[in-house]
């Protein structure tokens, strides 16, 4: 009969090694975590491109309590739930597990997704039907706050170590797999469905395939083994006050505020917002801006598992200075570039997603690879979601004003400021492909 080989691991002690999981571990890691991490990413790409159409359902513009309740809907989620979902799943995973941390997470988003799918109209049931939607968006955004880190820190403990920085490109891969997937979901209903039809009910569909999606990634992640690595850990360690951990990991934590802070922004400029922006002020066609974006977000998906292969063979920091130095250079370029015609979207949106992917495919590692493991979830987690919370939350008001104030190239200046502050704190960290997780 095999036994568990006993951890020999104490606090303070330097390593852990975790044996590689076997292949058909290997796979289930993968379609658990990048199933469970595409539906959370989808359920955000399918309420901003079905929001037209169910905003006269559940909202009422003439009921100011209506109105106040919208609001709240849209915005509360992002600045309030994400960050507080941080902590909760961080808290969760470090000290039960990331599998029941991740696990719950995406049922979570499920459960969102199928309230919005079923909500009753403001006609039937008045505000009601607003409150409906605020609470399911607060869960998701509980669920989204700690999907990140709890499915990047499973991933990264879950991967061979020469092979982790590969590995951890499945998170933004899989997300935008899920993002392309309601939007292509999104084009194809419009061009099926009658515009009457899509806001009677047309628009309840991709919420219930959302629902059925997650269920089917709850159900992948039920099935997955912890980590190793956490398995190892002894009761003391996972028994320490969370705070005082915290604390003694201040700089780790603002490490990852000032790598993501660059980031957010700019994939926030030209992952997401170029094709509303090229469509509403340059007047391109929207139909066409969206497909320039389809394209470009393959361009992003191809150059991904090359940049986790690079960080594998020549190390994570010229990976992530080559990133974040390429972005601050071609940034006014590309502006200038993306004028009126679709082709210069797509080639515009193309270039920066190039350099964005050399971070967005490795950070996920980078970030495991700061702290211990009886910290690793939270600590990235809350600082995480903080910094996207405040930095990209607000990009799109930021973008509105300071053109508006300042001039057109405000928002611009403030974006490279932004990735030179990431690119000067990439000195700051230790080359860590090598490291064993501990």
């Amino acid at each position: 009969m095999k036994t568990k080989p006993e951890a020999s691991v104490h606090p303070g002690h330097p390593a852990k090694h975790a044996p590689q999981a076997p292949p058909v571990s290997q796979r289930r890691t993968i379609i658990g975590t990048g199933m469970g991490n595409a539906v959370e990413w989808y359920d955000w790409a399918v309420y901003a491109t079905f929001a037209p159409f169910f905003a006269g359902q559940l909202f009422n513009n003439q009921d100011k309590a209506s109105a106040v309740l919208s609001t709240l809907a849209i915005f509360a989620v992002g600045f309030l739930a994400r960050p507080f979902g941080g902590f909760v799943f961080g808290w969760l995973g470090d000290r039960i597990g990331r599998k029941y941390s991740m696990t719950l997470a995406v049922a979570l988003s499920a459960l969102g997704s199928l309230i919005i799918g079923i909500a009753p109209t403001y006609a039937a049931v008045g505000a009601i039907a607003s409150l409906t939607l605020l609470i399911a968006r607060l869960i998701q955004g509980l669920a989204h706050g700690g999907e990140l880190p709890s499915s990047q820190t499973y991933l990264s403990e879950m991967a061979p170590r020469e092979k982790r920085g590969f590995w951890a490109t499945l998170i933004y891969f899989s997300g935008t797999v899920g993002i392309l997937f309601g939007t292509l979901l999104g084009a194809v209903l419009t061009v099926v469905l009658s515009d009457e039809a899509m806001l009677a009910w047309g628009w309840r569909i991709p919420f219930l395939i959302g629902a059925v999606m997650g269920l089917y990634a709850l159900v992948m992640r039920s099935r997955l083994k912890e980590t190793d690595v956490f398995e190892h850990e002894t009761t003391v360690e996972k028994r320490e006050p969370m705070w005082p951990q915290i604390v003694r990991h201040r700089k780790q934590a603002l490490q990852v505020i000032g790598l993501t802070v660059g980031l957010t922004v700019v994939y926030y400029t030209w992952g997401v917002l170029a094709p509303t922006y090229a469509a509403t002020s340059l007047g391109i066609d929207r139909g066409a801006a969206l497909w320039a974006g389809v394209v470009a977000n393959l361009v992003f998906l191809a150059v991904l598992p090359l940049w986790g292969k690079a960080s594998d063979r020549f190390g994570r920091k010229p990976v992530l200075w080559i990133s974040a130095l390429g972005a601050a250079v071609m940034h006014f370029p590309m502006t200038w570039l993306l004028k009126d015609s679709p082709w210069q979207l797509a080639v515009s949106m193309s270039v920066m997603l190039v350099f964005i992917a050399g971070s967005a495919a490795i950070v996920p590692a980078v970030y495991a690879e700061l702290f211990p493991t009886h910290i690793r979830t939270i600590g990235v987690g809350v600082p995480y979601s903080i910094c996207v919370a405040i930095f990209g939350g607000t990009a799109p008001y930021l973008n509105s004003w300071l053109t508006a104030s300042v001039g057109p190239n405000a928002f611009g200046l403030y974006t490279v400021v932004l990735l030179l502050i990431s690119f000067t704190f990439i000195f700051t960290i230790p080359e860590t492909k090598a490291k064993d997780l501990s």
